[in-house]
C-alpha cells in the first residue's frame, strides 16, 4: 500500500468481548490505523466502551459505527458526543444510523416506521445542539428549549451509515462522512452519485462527504480458511441481519448472486459460498492472504475510498485478530496523524 493513506478498524455488534474490543484499539494504534469505529447493537453500551478507549490511547482517532437513532434521543446522543470528545481530546466522530426492525422493536420497543425520516430528524437535532444550537420541538411545549451544558472545543464530524437511495442522499445533505457497510465495490459510482445529488441539496457550498466503506475482513495464510470466513460474512448477514444487505445487492444487479447464498445456505450456518456467488467474497470483503487482502484493499482506494473501515471478524481470537491487523496495517509505511478520524 502506498504511504499515509487513512485507515480504520471497526467492530460489529456482534463483538461483545470487552477485553478483545480493548485490546484492538491499542494495537490498532500501536500500528499506525488512523481511526477505530465501535458498533452498539444489543450487549456493551458503546459510550462507556470508548470512554475506556480514550483513556488507554492518545493519538487514534475513534467513533462509534454506529448507534441507531431508536434507543436514545437526539439529547442524549449529542451528551454522548459531548462527552467522549472531552474524553478522547477532540479524538471522536459520531457515527449514526437507522438501525433495523429487530434492533428499534425487539430491544427498544419503538416501531420502526418511516426510519429515513427519522435519521434525517435526529441527525439535524444532534448537529444543532453540538454546534451549540437549541433543541427545535417537533410538538407544542411549554419548556424553554435547552443547548447543551457541555459545548464541544470545535466541530465534531458526523458520519452517517446509509445503503438505501434515499439515506444515501440525506447522508450527502448532512453528514461529514458515508459509511456504508457491505457495499458492493462496483455500487460506488451509483453511490457517489446519489451522495452528489443529496449535498447539492444541502446548497452550492455543501463540501461532498468523506467515503469510508466499511468491508469485511477475511485474511488468513491458510486460503479455505480465508474463504471460509469471507464466506461466513456473506451467508450470515444475508440470511440473519434482515433484508436490507439482499434488497441492497438485488439493487447493484447481484441478485442471482444473492438468490444462490440463500438457497444454499438458507439457515445462516455459515457455510461456503456456492461457485454461482463468489463473486461476493470480491465485490464485498477484503479476503485472501495478507498479500491478496492488501490488493483488495487497493482496488477500494482506486474506487474512491478517502478511508476504507477494516471490518474485523466477531469470535475471532486475539492472535488470528493480530495477525488480520498487522498484514493490513499501514505502520510499515508510514502511520497517519488522526485528525478526528480524518474528518
Amino acid at each position: 500500500m502506498t504511504a499515509a493513506r487513512p485507515l480504520a478498524v471497526g467492530l460489529t455488534p456482534i463483538e461483545t468481548r470487552r477485553d478483545v474490543v480493548l485490546h484492538v484499539a491499542t494495537r490498532a494504534e500501536e500500528l499506525g490505523y488512523t481511526a477505530l469505529f465501535v458498533a452498539e447493537g444489543w450487549g456493551h453500551d458503546v459510550s462507556v466502551l470508548l470512554a475506556e478507549v480514550a483513556v488507554r490511547t492518545s493519538r487514534i482517532g475513534l467513533g462509534t459505527g454506529v448507534v441507531n437513532v431508536w434507543g436514545r434521543s437526539p439529547g442524549t446522543i449529542a451528551m454522548l458526543a459531548a462527552s467522549l470528545d472531552e474524553a478522547s481530546g477532540g479524538r471522536f466522530v459520531l457515527g449514526i444510523g437507522a438501525g433495523s426492525p429487530p434492533l428499534a422493536e425487539g430491544l427498544h420497543d419503538v416501531p420502526f416506521q418511516r426510519p429515513v425520516d427519522r435519521l434525517g430528524q435526529v441527525t439535524r437535532q444532534v448537529r444543532r445542539l453540538l454546534d451549540g444550537g437549541r433543541i427545535i420541538p417537533s410538538a407544542p411545549a411549554g419548556a424553554r428549549p435547552l443547548r447543551l451544558a457541555l459545548r464541544p472545543a470545535s466541530r465534531i464530524p458526523i458520519q452517517m451509515a446509509a445503503l438505501g437511495p434515499e439515506a444515501v442522499r440525506l447522508t450527502g445533505e448532512l453528514a461529514d462522512a458515508w459509511y456504508p457497510f457491505l457495499l458492493p465495490r462496483s455500487g460506488v459510482k451509483d453511490g457517489m452519485r446519489l451522495l452528489e445529488e443529496g449535498a447539492a441539496r444541502g446548497g452550492p457550498d455543501r463540501p461532498l462527504p468523506q467515503f469510508r466503506p466499511g468491508i469485511p475482513v477475511a485474511v488468513s495464510a491458510d486460503p479455505s480458511a480465508a474463504e471460509d470466513l469471507a464466506s461466513w460474512w456473506v451467508t450470515f448477514y444475508l440470511t440473519s441481519m434482515g433484508p436490507l444487505y439482499a434488497r441492497t445487492l438485488r439493487a447493484h444487479g447481484f441478485g442471482d448472486a444473492v438468490d444462490a447464498v440463500l438457497a444454499g445456505d438458507p439457515a445462516g450456518s455459515g457455510g461456503r459460498v456456492p461457485a454461482a456467488a463468489r463473486i461476493l467474497l470480491d465485490e464485498l470483503t477484503v479476503w485472501g492472504d495478507a498479500a491478496d487482502a492488501r490488493e483488495g484493499l487497493d482496488r477500494w482506494y482506486a474506487a474512491g475510498a478517502d478511508m476504507p473501515v477494516v471490518v474485523l471478524p466477531p469470535g475471532a481470537s486475539r492472535e488470528e485478530l493480530d495477525a488480520m491487523l498487522v498484514a493490513l496495517s499501514p505502520h510499515a509505511e508510514g502511520a497517519v496523524p488522526a485528525e478526528r478520524g480524518a474528518a
